[in-house]
């Protein structure tokens, strides 16, 4: 994927804001998550290289393929709170951050 072509305060101003929203709790927490998720995977010896974790499928699926809610778009992806709960150890919050 190609770079934004941003000015460099433009991508100094990026950089901060993307630092502040991967440092959130919820964010920090999906981390960790799918931390623990690849290390089993490689401990039981799948192939998880160039893949992500898909929270809905509960499997790993090539990057391209976990993308835009299969090729549904997100605009009507529903959000199951019973999925959440099994997989995710946060709460349900907003990724949004305060300025």
């Amino acid at each position: 994927m190609a770079k934004q072509k941003l000015s460099p305060t433009a991508k100094r101003a990026k950089a901060i804001r993307d630092k502040k929203a991967a440092m959130t709790p919820d964010r920090r927490a999906k981390k960790a998550e799918n931390q623990v998720k690849r290390r089993k995977a490689i401990k039981e010896g799948k192939d998880i290289k160039g893949k992500d974790y898909d929270h809905k499928d509960r499997r790993f699926k090539s990057v391209k393929a976990n993308r835009g809610n299969d090729g549904k778009g997100t605009k009507r992806e529903g959000f199951s709170t019973k999925i959440m709960k099994k997989t995710s150890k946060s709460k349900n919050k907003s990724t949004k951050y305060k300025r």
